[in-house]
């Protein structure tokens, strides 16, 4: 049976999301070469690949609510998998850029995944942040 969402957690993901959405338009907003727009959105998500990567190897499962905040709502709002879609659709013109597109994006985000991991886990600090507990 699924756990309810305690209102803390679904507040860190509410207010994280909304400082990943103004890092990404800070990005993204300022260019006016469309052009370059969908290798922009590849690079915010490979770069948030890399740091959810980090993030879970550094907190694992003890810090569920700084994963929530960071993760869930920092990196989940900067990242977008609409964007990507959206740009691999209308690329389809120019059918060899598309593919492309849609195959860097992949490989280069679970990559990018990976590498963070690791590296989480080879900084994860051993007391440097206090656990959470169960209240």
């Amino acid at each position: 049976m699924p756990q309810p969402v305690e209102l803390r957690v679904l507040g860190l993901v509410i207010v994280g999301g909304a400082v990943g959405v103004l890092a990404r338009a800070a990005v993204v907003v300022p260019l006016a070469d469309e052009p370059v727009v969908p290798w922009v959105t590849l690079a915010v998500n490979v770069a948030g690949s890399l740091l959810l990567g980090f993030v879970v190897g550094v907190l694992g499962d003890e810090y569920s609510r700084w994963r929530a905040f960071l993760g869930t709502g920092v990196l989940g709002g900067f990242t977008t998998y609409s964007a990507f879609a959206v740009h691999s659709v209308q690329l389809m013109p120019t059918p060899l850029v598309a593919i492309s597109l849609m195959g860097v994006s992949l490989f280069a985000g679970a990559l990018a995944a990976l590498v963070g991991i690791v590296l989480g886990r080879r900084t994860r600090p051993s007391a440097a942040l206090e656990p959470e507990t169960a209240e």
